[in-house]
């Protein structure tokens, strides 16, 4: 059916020229004759050895590849697309952690910067106790030096000044030993 219709097709399409041409359409010397002759034996020749379906499969197995393609193509947009979004999850959970390792960062800098804080506190107080402590111990062994010095000057001046209102002869023991018990009181 498809080829007669494609041989009718044909026919009426030839029979506008030649209705036009002068003098009888079906002799050997009109061209327009020969060449509907030669058109339509070229097309059974074409009918008899089937190249429109071939021409047909060509273009089918064509089009089966183009939609294979297309297909294979879709697949791997589709995968691209599942990447990218992975990537894109994975950007975000490294943010994160990331952001997160900041802030613990931040956080150990922050107690480290207190805790050497306290301990330089700490460090402070202990040396100025004891500073304090060596001042104290200095100042305690300056006022007994300066008493021991007192005492000493003391009990030498009242020794020379009772040696010089007593006579050499006249003294007593008592005296020499009241002087001696307030040297020992003394220190």
């Amino acid at each position: 059916m498809k080829k007669t219709g494609i041989i009718a097709v044909f026919a009426a399409g030839a029979a506008g020229p030649a209705a036009a041409a002068p003098g009888s359409f079906f002799s050997l010397g009109n061209t327009d004759f020969i060449v509907t002759i030669a058109f339509l034996i070229f097309v059974g020749i074409l009918i008899y050895y089937k190249v429109p379906t071939i021409i047909g499969d060509l273009l089918d197995k064509r089009a089966g590849g183009i939609r294979r393609d297309l297909d294979e193509a879709k697949r791997l947009r589709e995968e691209a697309q599942e990447i990218y979004a992975s990537y894109e999850r994975r950007q975000r959970e490294v943010s994160g952690q990331a952001d997160q390792i900041i802030a613990n960062a931040k956080r150990e800098a922050e107690a480290q910067a207190a805790k050497a804080k306290e301990d330089l506190k700490i460090s402070i107080e202990r040396r100025l106790k004891a500073a304090e402590e060596q001042i104290a111990s200095a100042e305690s062994d300056a006022v007994r030096a300066v008493r021991d010095r007192a005492v000493r000057t003391a009990v030498a001046a009242a020794s020379e000044l009772l040696a010089q209102q007593v006579a050499a002869g006249q003294r007593s023991a008592g005296i020499d030993d009241a002087i001696e018990d307030v040297a020992r009181r003394l220190n």
